[in-house]
């Protein structure tokens, strides 16, 4: 059984086992949750952009695009939100 130890700062250090088994390192953010009567730490999930879009617009798929397209897409809202003039 791994164990830690809190500082007096509220921080703890998770085992190197457990962060190798949870796939975490520097600046990963897990989950604290109680469930019946125990404390369950995970990894916190992580989201497509597909996921989002999905959650945000139920009616309708994304359309696919490009990485060319996409990052077009990017350079366009960046010239548009810092034009001069």
């Amino acid at each position: 059984m791994a164990r830690s130890r809190v500082t007096a700062q509220g921080q703890i250090s998770v085992p190197a086992d457990i962060r190798r088994k949870l796939g975490v390192g520097p600046g990963s953010v897990l989950e604290w949750k109680e469930d019946d009567g125990r404390i369950v730490v995970q990894r916190a999930g992580r989201f497509s952009s597909e996921d989002i879009h999905r959650a945000l617009f139920r009616s309708k798929a994304p359309e696919r695009k490009s990485l060319e397209q996409l990052k077009e897409g990017i350079r366009d809202r960046v010239r548009k939100r810092y034009a001069r003039g």
